[in-house]
């Protein structure tokens, strides 16, 4: 019953509750505007059916993933208030942005491009789905600006009369390098989900040979997309591990339960840890292998939690600044090799429509439904590895998460909301997964009885 482990249960799980639908959200849109672009250069009404299917499996997505990225705002007053008047002058800048330019720009042409097919010129209406994908990642860019100043703060100072952090140098948070490495790493992501997303749904179809011709191009593009973004990822992933280490020493060898400084350093393939999750019983090395994966930088001696422990203390004074090495460790594992695995699946995918197929590969087809969770078990588990990584810290070197509760918070009102958001938030999955799957299954049927524009039916039945 403490209320900061319950707080801090609370905020994870309303944060991987929604980063559930951003991903397929940033990577569907992308989908559906190329599809329709491809339609108006060509005119082939294939690419118009595939922009109507596939947009409406992302409205349902998009809906749930507003719903459950609104609740997040209030917890920062709720149950954070001490973070938020410490760090609000700053925090607050970029996620206002992201409200009042971002969000209003994604969701005003969401409503003109759902309500406008038959009414605007082919070109218009293409032009509305490209300002709705420019919405959604400028969104995420600002919302990753402001989590990028929480791992490495840029562009303050503490003001010595009220004691809060404030902004002095805008340019700097919107360049700052840790929430740029974070939005390059996440777009790419959020095109491997919806790739993986639509090869699942099209090789569903393919192996019961239903619109061939539909689902056989769905998968083809999807494939190429899935390749590529399941390579960048990767690419802007590693780079991301070398800033880590210059910002976040102790995160990243958190990652890799690197304890001493040594050079090279070896490589933990898999580790086993005690109770606590801080240290370490039995690991699987290969030698001198950890400093390989810092090309091409070289980064010398990699420092190791012990001594960064021990720079912390003399920096900020006694304290436990060590996070949960044992999370973080198999979080950065689980990632990787799910990020390998859709690297695989996805060159696999891009090989099959050069063989007679689904004829020869209906048990190759299987397969990718189940492909689906690749990408959301790698998201979540990077998501975690972010946030955790940083602990103690709420802001990284100014504020501890203990420090930033709300002072008046009790024990049993953040238990009762939890079990609230809990509750609500298994229904809206359940109904997401359902909605989701009726509609995917349904194919072309259910996106020609119920057109992307719900008005079109009221305007034949006047007619």
């Amino acid at each position: 019953m403490d209320p900061i482990l319950l707080s801090r249960w609370q905020f994870a799980l309303t944060t991987i509750y929604h980063f559930f639908f951003v991903p397929l959200t940033l990577g569907l849109v992308w989908f559906v505007a190329i599809a329709e672009t491809i339609y108006v250069r060509t005119g082939q009404q294939l690419y118009k059916q595939m922009a109507r299917f596939w947009g409406k499996l992302f409205l349902i997505n998009f809906a749930m993933g507003v719903v459950t990225g609104i609740v997040q705002e209030f917890q920062f007053g709720m149950n954070w208030s001490t973070y938020s008047r410490y760090v609000g002058d700053i925090f607050g800048a970029p996620l206002a942005i992201e409200g009042l330019l971002a969000f209003f720009l994604e969701s005003t042409f969401l409503g003109i491009w759902i309500f406008g097919w038959d009414r605007l010129s082919k070109g218009l209406h293409a032009a509305t789905i490209w300002l709705v994908a420019l919405g959604s990642n400028l969104s995420a860019l600002f919302i990753l600006l402001a989590n990028g100043f929480m791992q490495h703060p840029v562009g303050y100072r503490i003001n010595p009369a009220s004691g809060r952090a404030e902004l002095v140098d805008f340019g700097a948070l919107v360049t700052n390098p840790r929430g740029w490495l974070l939005f390059l790493h996440t777009i790419p992501a959020g095109l491997a989900t919806a790739a993986f997303f639509v090869l699942g749904i099209s090789a569903y179809h393919l192996v019961r040979r239903q619109q061939l011709e539909f689902f056989k191009k769905s998968f083809q593009i999807a494939a190429i997309i899935g390749l590529i973004g399941s390579v960048a990822v990767g690419v802007a992933g590693h780079f991301q591990g070398i800033y880590l280490l210059e910002v976040q020493p102790m995160a990243a060898a958190a990652s890799e339960a690197h304890w001493e400084t040594v050079y090279p350093a070896p490589f933990k393939v898999v580790a086993l840890f005690d109770l606590t999750g801080k240290r370490e019983i039995w690991s699987l090395q290969i030698p001198y292998a950890l400093n390989w994966l810092y090309l091409p930088k070289d980064v010398g001696a990699i420092p190791g939690i012990n001594q960064i422990q021990a720079e912390y203390v003399a920096r900020y004074g006694p304290g436990d600044y060590v996070p949960l090495v044992a999370l973080d460790f198999w979080m950065f594992r689980i990632m990787v090799g799910a990020g390998l695995l859709m690297i695989a699946l996805a060159a696999y995918a891009l090989y099959l429509p050069l063989s007679k197929w689904p004829e020869r590969w209906t048990r190759g087809l299987r397969w990718m439904g189940w492909a689906i969770a690749l990408p959301y078990i790698a998201n979540t588990s990077g998501w975690i590895l972010t946030e955790t990584g940083r602990q103690p810290w709420i802001v990284h070197g100014l504020l501890r998460t203990e420090e930033a509760l709300s002072p008046t918070l009790g024990a049993g009102t953040v238990l009762f909301s939890l079990i609230g958001f809990a509750l609500v938030y298994a229904a809206l999955m359940a109904a997401d997964v359902y909605l989701l799957v009726r509609y995917a299954r349904a194919g072309l049927a259910a996106a020609e009885q119920e057109a992307v524009d719900p008005a079109l039916p009221v305007a034949r039945a006047q007619r």
